[in-house]
């Protein structure tokens, strides 16, 4: 008997010494469930008394008969190599191949991603094509056409390898690609939203192989590296949904059910048990299947997938989509899983409201009244993305608006658990472009890049946000946001990956003329901010204090007991002098001020004058209190 007669899969591919997290293997092959396991050695490993700290302790069988649930245990001294899953059936006998590693030294402290960083967002598929073979392969659906807005253009991972010099000079120190996991649907699957396979990186993309030597060659440059990933669901073309393991591995419903997309009935004490379950397991869309966390196969399948990544290819962090759609308990649980294996571990997640306190209830270590604790350390600040994506570009000086709707909105920090642990962002690629919001705006560009570099929370921008990248065509949602960087492919008339191309540049990611020097202008600005951003602990660490105005100008100070930071926002048509004694409370005791955007000295008073539409920041040392 030969094991690839009977095996399709097992899954995690490999396993290593030392780990808090049990492992369950899912064994899938025709009639396996007919079969009994066990582990054994391989010949080249030579164990003391025959015994090499790895043995099988259970064995699950499913509703389908083609699937095993292994329980294995790996103890802390166990011999690492190869050892062989023996499965017998009617007398005979049938070996599978598994590895058991040493675990990397120091993986279990690993470090994260945190204030001091700048997350750099990037769709795989629309960065850069680094290799045009894997643009269409064999065995997926799916083939290239660059002239698609909603289909595959080319960009994988070694295009992201070959520009990660670019990345890094922008300041930028961790990067965030939306999923690159095998996403099989036969239209629209660029996006890598809809998982077809959770241990297979798209071979459009590469491979599991090149993806580890990404993140090997992305630390040697100072960049962390964040895996976008997806518990809620999987796609329709995933290769279990033809034959699932049990009956309730995803959510069914007698007709097509999606959610309700209300995220308040996690919390809200009158909500009934009927809104709650279409919400947690309608599904997204009809081509995701809605995952079943309440079953804990699935949920063990989930926290090793995890951590096997983590693992496998040295990661510094998850991003975890949908966060709200999931069962909340077996979330929660899993988020504390991962953590138990990796404390020092940071997981943001998407957590899409424009309410404050509702996203304040999914940061773990909330003290939510229902005693809910999500163990999620870090949430996405959508209600401050809200704010200045609607107070920048105004002029309108009424209360509430312009500026005053950034104010106002961290005016509410008191809410948040932990501010450090908050992701601001001013788009991202589920949102409008924010050149597009700004309406191709470079000055108010500028602001908002400016409050990204100085605001409390950890700092994440959208490919091309530098240099201000707008749809090719709005009227195409995401599928005209999601533009493709210039350079990125043979051939492209632009190259905005140089210095040379970004200052030759003639036209915007639209098509349409830009002014001489403004891509090179912005790309400029925002790389000279977040490079200064890198080496400012008051930034990462500091306080915040800030100042009340009318007339849209903003003003705030960050600021520890050694240094402060003043930025004075004004967002009016006219020039604006700086009440520089209203600030008195904290500007007193402050000396020695550089400009931060000219390098040079400079002194702020009541006379200070700020032009339209333009931004000052200064630093400063403080004298002791």
């Amino acid at each position: 008997m030969e094991a690839s007669d009977y095996i399709s899969r097992v899954e995690p591919l490999s396993w290593w010494t030392g780990m808090k997290t049990p492992l369950q293997l899912l064994v899938n092959g025709k009639d396996i469930a007919l079969c009994d396991v066990r582990i054994e050695p391989d010949s080249a490993l030579l164990c003391p008394d025959g015994g090499c700290g790895v043995k099988v302790t259970a064995v699950h069988r499913a509703d389908s008969p083609n699937y095993l649930f292994v329980d294995v245990d790996v103890a802390p001294d166990a011999l690492t190599g190869t050892y062989s899953l023996v499965f017998t059936r009617d007398g005979e006998s049938f070996r599978y191949p598994y590895e058991i590693a040493r675990r990397a030294e120091g993986s279990a402290l690993r470090g994260s991603f945190t204030t001091a960083d700048m997350i750099y967002l990037i769709m795989t598929d629309r960065f850069a094509n680094g290799d045009p073979s894997n643009d269409s392969t064999p065995d997926t659906a799916e083939k290239a056409d660059r002239s698609g807005f909603f289909a595959r253009h080319g960009g994988d991972l070694q295009g992201i390898i070959n520009h990660l010099d670019y990345i890094s000079d922008l300041g930028a120190t961790a990067i965030w690609c939306t999923p690159v996991l095998l996403d099989n649907e036969p239209a629209g699957s660029y996006h890598g939203y809809a998982c077809s396979d959770y241990y297979r990186i798209d071979p459009r993309f590469g491979t599991n192989e090149l993806y580890r030597e990404f993140v090997d060659k992305a630390h040697a440059l100072g960049l962390k590296v964040i895996m976008d990933i997806v518990t809620n669901h999987c796609g329709a073309a995933h290769w279990w949904t033809e034959d699932l393991p049990f009956k309730d591995w995803i959510h069914r419903f007698p007709e097509y059910t999606g959610t309700s997309n209300c995220f308040s009935v996690n919390m809200d004490p009158n909500a009934s048990e009927y809104d709650l379950n279409i919400q947690e397991s309608g599904w997204f869309v009809p081509s995701m299947p809605d995952m079943n966390l309440d079953n804990p196969y699935v949920l063990n399948y989930f926290k090793q997938w995890a951590v096997w990544w983590i693992e496998y290819a040295g990661l510094d962090g998850l991003r975890v989509d949908t966060y709200p759609y999931n069962e909340k308990q077996p979330m929660s649980e899993w988020c504390a899983s991962v953590l138990a294996e990796y404390p020092d571990f940071n997981i943001v997640g998407e957590c899409w409201t424009s309410s404050i306190p509702q996203l304040a209830y999914w940061q773990g270590g909330n003290p939510n009244r229902d005693g809910f604790d999500s163990h999620l350390p870090s949430i996405m600040d959508f209600p401050l993305h809200e704010a200045v994506r609607a107070g920048v570009p105004t002029d309108s000086r009424a209360w509430g608006e312009g500026m005053a709707r950034v104010y106002d909105c961290l005016s509410h920090d008191f809410v948040y658990h932990d501010l450090s642990k908050m992701m601001i962002f001013p788009g991202n690629h589920d949102t409008d472009r924010i050149g597009d919001v700004l309406g191709r705006n470079a000055d108010r560009h500028k602001i908002v890049m400016t409050m990204m570099a100085t605001m409390r929370g950890i700092p994440q921008l959208l490919y091309g946000d530098e240099m201000m990248f707008v749809s090719r065509d709005m009227s195409k949602g995401h599928g005209g946001l999601r533009v493709d960087f210039p350079g990125g492919w043979p051939g492209d008339e632009q190259n905005f990956f140089s210095p040379e191309g970004r200052a030759a540049a003639g036209a915007g990611t639209d098509g349409k003329p830009v002014p001489e020097g403004q891509i090179a202008a912005l790309h400029d600005f925002t790389r000279h901010l977040f490079r200064w951003r890198k080496n400012k602990p008051v930034i990462h660490r500091g306080k915040t204090m800030h100042f009340l105005s009318r007339d849209n100008t903003y003003a705030y100070f960050r600021y520890d007991t050694t240094d402060a930071v003043f930025v004075f926002i004004n967002n009016s048509r006219g020039k604006k002098k700086i009440p520089w004694s209203h600030y008195s409370e904290i500007a007193a005791g402050l000396h020695d001020g550089r400009n931060v955007l000219t390098g040079e000295p400079a002194e702020v008073s009541d006379s200070t004058v700020v032009g339209p539409r333009q931004v000052l920041v200064i630093e400063y040392k403080r004298k002791p209190l």
